[in-house]
């Protein structure tokens, strides 16, 4: 592992990765925010103690804690694939300026994605965001199924 550790490629993976982790981390205390100060929630246990009354207004959903939701699974379909395959990608021995290539434009197109997604801006945009990074982890996979293609 230290080995590992020395190679470049590897430890530009594993910062490009830990970034996109915790962008997508962020995105729980997000969340939580939204349904605070929106007065949204959905278990009971989460209203526990008011009237019933209060409970009614507070056992809801609400469109930007749902956006916010949504950009976070988004967050899971994409961010997962990415470090199991760039973590492959990175075992394969690509050129360092390709891997950063590869490791900092699915980073930028991950947070740009959240920032448009919880913004509400132009659909087009998030939708260029995404598929940037789908690209990129179709990319590396390609990459290591050509290096180590055995069938």
């Amino acid at each position: 592992m230290a080995g590992l550790m020395q190679d470049e490629v590897f430890m530009a993976f594993t910062t490009y990765a830990v970034i996109v982790i915790l962008k997508m981390m962020l995105m729980s205390p997000i969340t939580a925010y939204y349904r605070l100060t929106r007065g949204s929630f959905l278990n009971e246990e989460d209203v526990a103690g008011k009237s019933a009354e209060e409970k009614k207004k507070l056992l809801r959903t609400d469109a930007d804690v749902e956006r916010v939701r949504r950009c976070h699974q988004n967050d899971l379909e994409n961010i997962i694939p990415f470090v199991v395959v760039g973590l492959l990608y990175a075992l394969t021995g690509p050129e360092l300026s390709t891997a950063l290539l590869h490791f900092r434009l699915f980073a930028g197109s991950r947070i740009f994605h959240t920032i448009i997604y919880l913004c509400a801006i132009a659909h087009r945009l998030r939708g260029l965001c995404w598929i940037l990074g789908v690209l990129v982890t179709l990319s590396m996979a390609y990459t290591v199924l050509n290096t180590v293609l055995l069938l």
